[in-house]
This record gives C-alpha cells, structure tokens and sequence, in this order.
C-alpha cells in the first residue's frame, strides 16, 4: 500500500513539475486594455448574420470521425471557399500567376494598380493544418487592389504531414527569396510588408522576429489578423469565448478546457518544440526593434488576448504596435469582405496602414 502511495505521489509531484517546467512566465500583467475599436459603425451589422450562416453552410462539410479525414474535408472546405464568393482571376479582378519562391510552391496576385516594387508576403490561416493562397484569395486580391502591392501568397508545408518547423522554415526561405525577387523577376523590392491570418499571423510574428535576429533587410510593416502569440493557451479569451467563437470554438473549444499541463503536453506532441519556444510562440521572444505592426481581432474570438498581450509586450519594449478590435465578429472576418461591410472596413484599414509605411 505505501509503495501504491509512494507511486500515485510521485506521479503527481511530476505532473506539476511538467506543468511549471512548460507553462513559461505569467502574462497576466499584459492584460490592460490596448490599442482602438476598430470600426465606425455604431452596432454590429445586419449581415454579420448572414456570415455566421455561411460559416454554418461550411461547417456542415466537415463532419469526418477521424482526424485525417477532418483535415483533408477542412482543406477542401477552404479551398473552395465562403459560398457565393469569387474564386478566380477574373472574378476577383486580379491577375494570378504561379511561382516558385525558393523551392516553396507560391502565387503571385497583383491588381491592376499594384506596384511590382510594393511587395507582400502573405502567410494564410488554417490551424497550420489547412489552407493555401487558393482559399485565401478572397483577402490577398483585396489587399492587392486596396494597398497597390503585389502580394506574394506561399503554400508553406502543413501539418500532420510535416512538423510544425517545416512551415516556419518556408516561411523563412520565402523571405530571403521576396528580397530579391518579384513578380517581374531578379530585383530588390522598393517596399516589402508580410501580413497573415489566424496561423499565418502567428508567423508573421514570427518572422518579423526572425527577420531582426537574422541582421536581414526587416519588413517597413508588418499585419497580423486574428493571430495566436502563446502556445501555452493561457490567455483568458481561450476560454471565456468558447461559446462566442463560431469558427475556433466548436473545434477547439474542447481542448481549451482540458487540464493546462495536458493541453502543455499537447502542444509538445503536436510542435515538437516547447510551447514557449519563440518560434511557435512569439510573445515568449524579445518584441523590440520590431517594424510596425498591425494586429486586427474580434472581442469575440478565442484569441482575442493572444493579439492584445502581444501587442502591450511590444509596446513596452518599445516597438510600434497597434491593436485594432471589432465587437462581434468571427474569427478572421476579413474573409466575409463580400458579405460583412466590417470586413471591408477592416481591409481598408490594413491598407491605409500599408501606406502609411509606404516610401513611395
């Protein structure tokens, strides 16, 4: 029996010792409130419905057991896109055009009053698991026409394919090979800004980081929509906006509100890395000398607090940073644009923020 008991302690003085070793610095104190509403309008809008059913009419072609055929419905569900909306060249109004960005499989999309010089490199959502510059088409041809730049979408590697380093490391490669590379061919960019969603705009955050470390030619700005900065999952908004978070709660919502040394553990098995590490969580990095950054999130999103503490940290290490927040909207409502006028808005926004950095 005391051997029974000796075990079962043991077993318990290490599951706390997991949990303290993985966790990583409270961040509580990045809490306060940060940055400006970002609409104008005084209430949320009346289609703001009709994007949530849209949402709801995707939702229904992922219903696999397995988690194989979860990810292979959710990638075909993306690519094919918000019903209703334009998918095409032609019907985005840009033109779209194949490249190979250092050996990673990419897409030019460039308006018709893009500047070839005025370069973004976008890195597109998906739980790392799913998307591609396809289903992101929607937000890249918008940006193209609203900042005049040519943007630059990549198909970094996903997971479970791949580690989750595989697509940090094309993300990386990208970057070296938009420095000296353009739509038009071999040439150095005039301007050059990186913006993500969801997943790619944790590695936006990332990257900027990376980008300074690496003594490289840093971004004039930068955009994150919607992005996760802690891989420990500690911040509030992970489970008090469960219920309120149609698109990450009915998939994540679950694992949010296991045991925290559980979902540490997860996040090791899933990275291979730490869950502090810098590379998968950018708020546990130095945020100073970074370029200009611009974080647009949903106060009723699940990661709402991942993009207000990145933002107070940066802030206090003396980076310029901005948080925009939108009441009621989903997560990565910029995807709605021909549906939600919230999403347009925010669009513009993003671009008039480009601008601002613009040299030109």
């Amino acid at each position: 029996m005391e051997i029974l008991v000796s075990i079962i302690g043991g077993l318990v003085v290490l599951w706390f010792a997991i949990g303290l070793l993985l966790r990583g610095p409270d961040l509580s104190q990045y809490d306060s409130p940060a940055g400006e509403r970002g609409t104008s309008l005084d209430r949320v809008s009346r289609e703001n419905e009709e994007a949530r059913r849209l949402l709801r009419q995707m939702q229904k072609g992922v219903n696999s057991t397995s988690f194989r055929g979860r990810v292979a419905q959710m990638r075909e569900v993306l690519d094919r896109g918000i019903p209703g909306a334009a998918m095409s060249a032609d019907g985005l109004g840009v033109a779209i055009s194949d490249a190979d960005a250092g050996g990673i499989p990419a897409e030019w999309v460039i308006a018709p009053n893009a500047d070839a010089s005025r370069r973004l490199l976008y890195l597109h959502g998906g739980a790392f698991a799913a998307g591609s510059p396809r289903s992101h088409r929607p937000i890249t041809a918008r940006l193209s026409k609203l900042a005049g730049v040519a943007v630059l979408a990549i198909d970094y590697r996903l997971m479970p394919e791949n580690r989750r380093i595989a697509g940090i490391l094309d993300c990386q490669s990208a970057y070296r090979w938009i420095l000296d590379n353009g739509p038009e061919g071999p040439g150095a960019p005039g301007e050059l800004f990186v913006a993500g969603d969801s997943a790619g705009g944790n590695l936006t955050l990332m990257l900027i980081a990376w980008i300074r470390d690496e003594g490289l030619r840093q971004v004039d700005a930068a955009v994150a929509l919607s992005p996760p900065s802690d891989g420990t999952s500690s911040s509030p908004s992970m489970r008090n906006n469960v219920d309120t978070d149609l698109m990450l709660g009915p998939t994540f919502g679950k694992l949010a509100n296991l045991p925290r040394t559980l979902i540490l553990l997860f996040t090791v098995f899933a990275a291979r890395m730490r869950p502090t590490n810098p590379l998968i969580s950018p708020i546990f990095g130095d945020l100073s000398r970074l370029p200009p950054t611009l974080v647009q999130v949903s106060d009723s999103e699940m990661l709402t607090d991942d993009g207000r503490r990145w933002v107070n940290k940066a802030r206090g290490q003396g980076s310029d940073a901005r948080l925009q927040t939108w009441p009621g909207m989903l997560h990565v409502w910029h995807a709605f644009a021909d549906t939600l006028p919230e999403a347009n808005e925010a669009l513009e926004k993003i671009a008039a923020f480009v601008s601002e950095y613009a040299k030109g």
